[in-house]
């Protein structure tokens, strides 16, 4: 049976990088993922730069499936929105609360991604297949894990076909995290989201932003291995191959890679776990 896969890109800001992203883009193509999907800045900052990005990866006839959050926006804008994504033959959205840009004030419209979801069917009802987004370590505002897992049943209940989780390296966090919500009562496939490690300080930086956890083990080693940037990426590789193939052994229905627009680390993956086409 073939792994399905999906990959994560976030709109360039250049004319070279829109070209470095297409060249990305042709490489990981080999892979047949399911889907690409692009980012959308806090509060929709990168609308225009997320929607040509999209449009470009559908018009060379692969599935875009854009983010789309909606903290700071308004039911009018969304719908806006929703309506370019309809014309331009999109069936794909990642569904997202999202956060203010810094120094913003007011939240707009919708206060959680279940609101999103709802106006998104009430809207379109089942033209668009949607994503949301799982926290297999919790969402790091979440008042207790209780409360997160409410959260992603309401997100299942307003109508998201399914879910892609933040990145982890604590299988344990996902297991346990998909063995709750099925006790909910809820059978969403729900597909690990997988960062591969090309800089450590960088993924500690970003890690300790959002909220996934770095195991101590690994954070030990990777500080071993100080400026040794060979070793970092060598060491990150095995760590997160071994990770897909114990994904995949526990029955994951996928595997979403969060790729920051680099091809390499996530061909080679893909090539150690077999699933190069």
């Amino acid at each position: 049976m073939r792994t399905e896969l999906s990959i994560e890109f976030f709109p360039p800001q250049s004319a070279e990088g829109a070209d470095k992203l297409r060249a990305t883009r042709d490489q990981l193509a080999v892979l047949e993922p399911g889907f690409f999907s692009v980012t959308y800045g806090a509060g929709g900052s990168t609308r225009e730069r997320t929607f040509a990005t999209v449009k470009e990866i559908a018009a060379a006839g692969y599935e875009a499936a854009p983010h789309l959050s909606c903290v700071g926006a308004s039911r009018d804008s969304i719908r806006g929105i929703l309506q370019e994504y309809v014309d331009a033959g999109i069936r794909r959205i990642v569904a997202l609360r999202g956060d203010l840009p810094s120094g913003a004030g007011a939240a707009g419209e919708f206060r959680y991604a279940s609101e999103l979801v709802e106006f998104i069917r009430a809207e379109t009802g089942d033209r668009f297949h949607i994503e949301v987004a799982a926290y297999p370590e919790w969402h790091p505002q979440a008042k207790s894990p209780k409360d997160d897992l409410a959260a992603f049943k309401r997100k299942v209940e307003a109508g998201a076909n399914s879910a892609i989780t933040q990145y982890f390296y604590n299988l344990d966090a996902y297991l346990h995290f998909v063995d709750e919500v099925r006790k909910l009562g809820l059978d969403t496939p729900i597909v690990p989201g997988i960062m591969p490690i090309g800089s450590f300080s960088k993924l500690a930086r970003f890690s300790d932003a959002c909220g996934a956890e770095i195991p101590r083990w690994m954070r030990k080693t990777f500080e071993s291995y100080g400026d040794d940037s060979d070793a970092i990426r060598a060491f990150g590789l095995d760590v997160v191959t071994r990770l897909c193939e114990q994904l995949l052994a526990a029955g994951a229905p996928g595997l979403h890679f969060y790729s920051m627009n680099q091809a390499a680390p996530t061909l080679e993956i893909c090539r150690r776990l077999g699933l190069k086409a």
